[in-house]
């Protein structure tokens, strides 16, 4: 095989080289330990070998430039999912056969968690090494990750204009449009003739990456519009800049939120997309891939936190760290379900007479909490979206119970029937029907009230809803359940 990059073309040719690549360096990381092992078992027996033995051995120096071939040869986002996918200390072999050159891109694209593993592994020298290897809007990424010694050194090694925007790239929160900027945009002047503007463009040995477009401005730097690179080609070399410049299809701010960028780019198509400080100056680009590495990294936050997940977590980290990320909302779902079974406490005497009761008051509860968890999801994405704000609260609420009672009466409807032919017993079909529908209207308040709660009050609405939800319609199902079979059928 060449050895050459890898970089696959499309989706589906990626995973599958990416999990052929993983599959040969774990054949031969297992391949490696089983000689290890075999020189281990040598050196008891023969006290005289060892270490030295094991380092010259013939097949641990051919495995191990096996390895650092198949490496080679992979794009650094193959590299960062082989390094997630295994465990710590075959991460940490891996780690040390990358080329030092390569170390900064490489832990550009690995997640949050596998980064801090890597990082507790170098020693500054090689941090420092690696950092220099990224530009400022990278480095700004991976910067909170970083010893504050390292980000210093780097510092003071920076040219003047790249540590200008390596603190302008540091100065945003990660959820503006500053920190999803690069600076490797293109700027021409209006007055020059397209045929200036090629020769300009033959000099560089390569464009920055997703270019569609390039960005007039005035002597100032004042953003006055866009060329793109196929109106450039396709008109008469010697018109002028002015002549074919568009306005841009969308300018953004850089301190206006990254999700408003991410709506542009989907509802418009875009590439990339020009920002602009306060005094309209071109400040820097925000690029099509750049912005699908936040919504995913959004997605998997949101995926997260509904969960109860506190950060993303390294699938082979400690069992202490693991701990540490998961304990907060088990302990908030132990006291709802704490809850739960005490409101069953209170309906026991109920129970124990219609014993019956104890098989189908899960279905009321769990049908609640289903229909409550696909209004929350609903909301969520709809908020994310900038399509719902608190002054909808009213309106959703209505909406949702009109909702909650047609398939309260549809599905209770056929509860009701099934258990009134398994037990024989029209008025425990009845309870059945009413007790869903009243839970389902339930879960439709809670489903629109905690994520709107949550929003008034500046909170994430996706952090822990589905676990409120899930309490709420528990409680509220048993408690609506268990009284109206108290009411109707114990007491008759």
């Amino acid at each position: 095989m060449p050895d050459t990059l890898e970089k696959p073309a499309d989706r589906s040719e990626a995973h599958g080289r990416v999990e052929d690549a993983l599959a040969d360096i774990t054949a031969l990381l297992r391949k490696n330990r089983l000689v290890e092992g075999l020189v281990h078992e040598q050196a008891a027996h023969a006290p005289d070998t060892g270490r030295a033995e094991l380092a010259d051995s013939a097949v641990t120096k051919q495995n191990r430039a096996a390895l650092q071939r198949r490496l080679d040869r992979l794009h650094p986002a193959d590299i960062a999912y082989i390094l997630e996918a295994l465990p710590q200390d075959e991460r940490l072999y891996i780690w040390d056969l990358v080329k030092a050159e390569r170390d900064g891109e490489i832990l550009i694209e690995v997640s949050d968690a596998v980064r801090e593993s890597l990082i507790r592994s170098m020693d500054t020298d090689e941090l420092v090494a690696a950092a220099e290897t990224l530009e400022a809007d990278e480095l700004a990424q991976i910067a909170d990750d970083l010893p504050q010694e390292v980000i210093d050194d780097v510092f003071q090694r920076m040219p003047l204009e790249d540590r200008e925007q390596l603190r302008a790239a540091m100065s945003f929160d990660e959820d503006m449009v500053g920190a999803l900027m690069d600076f490797e945009d293109v700027q021409v002047r209006p007055d020059v003739t397209l045929e200036t503007v090629l020769r300009y463009l033959r000099r560089f040995d390569e464009l920055p990456s997703q270019t569609d477009q390039l960005f007039v401005v005035d002597r100032d730097e004042h953003l006055l519009g866009v060329l793109p690179i196929n109106a450039l080609i396709v008109n008469d070399p010697d018109r002028h800049v002015a002549d074919v410049m568009r306005p841009p299809e969308v300018k953004l701010l850089q301190h206006e939120k990254a999700e408003s960028a991410a709506h542009a780019f989907e509802r418009y198509d875009l590439v990339s997309a020009p920002v602009v400080d306060t005094n309209d100056r071109l400040v820097g680009r925000v690029t099509v891939d750049n912005v699908l590495d936040f919504v995913r990294e959004r997605g998997h936050e949101e995926m997260l936190a509904q969960a109860g997940l506190r950060e993303e977590e390294d699938v082979f980290a400690s069992v202490w760290h693991s701990f540490r990320n998961r304990w907060a909302w088990l302990a908030i779902n132990l006291v709802t379900a704490f809850i739960a079974s005490r409101v069953i406490g209170v309906f026991e005497g109920t129970i124990e007479k219609l014993v019956a009761l104890a098989a189908l008051m899960p279905i009321v509860a769990g049908i609640g909490g289903n229909a409550g968890n696909q209004t929350i999801t609903m909301l969520v994405r709809a908020v994310a979206l900038g399509q719902v704000g608190r002054e909808h609260g009213d309106k959703l609420i209505r909406k949702e119970l009109q909702v909650a009672l047609l398939n309260g009466l549809v599905w209770g409807g056929v509860m009701g029937v099934v258990a009134m032919l398994l037990y024989r017993d029209v008025s425990l079909g009845l309870v059945m029907v009413l007790a869903m529908t009243l839970n389902l209207g339930l879960a439709a308040v809670a489903g629109v009230l905690i994520p709107m709660t949550m929003l008034r009050f500046g909170r994430d609405p996706a952090v822990g809803s589905s676990v409120l939800i899930t309490a709420v319609t528990d409680s509220g199902g048993f408690f609506i359940f268990l009284g109206l079979a108290t009411v109707f059928l114990v007491t008759r």
